[in-house]
């Protein structure tokens, strides 16, 4: 039963997150990823999901996001980190890759 509602409020939550990527650039991307994240996971409290569609989904996820680890590791090397919570600087695109690096990871571990 604990499992079940683990599942649901973090199905919710990726459902959540799919809704405020309505202003970003390439909100296609995001809507399939945390959608993909969400559904696999609601549906996961109810009924099992076949172990193909959850590696299709942990492969897509993590090879997306390993095309982001030049910028995570830049954020990273800094000696001063800038805030990546806080508004989008164009002029420093490692903050928004290091942002999109980070929910595709949280978005991988909730599956697995």
């Amino acid at each position: 039963m604990t499992q079940k509602i683990i599942k649901l409020a973090l199905g919710l939550i990726f459902l959540v997150f799919v809704f405020v990527q309505f202003n970003d650039p390439d909100l296609i991307l995001w809507i399939f990823a945390y959608g993909s994240v969400s559904g696999v996971l609601i549906y996961g409290a109810f009924r099992p999901v076949p172990k193909k569609v959850i590696l299709i989904a942990l492969v897509v996820i993590g090879g997306y996001s390993l095309t982001l680890v030049p910028e995570f590791f830049e954020w990273l090397s800094l000696t001063e980190k800038q805030e990546i919570f806080g508004d989008m600087v164009y002029e420093k695109p490692y903050l928004e890759e290091t942002r999109e690096f980070l929910g595709l990871w949280m978005a991988w571990f909730s599956i697995f």
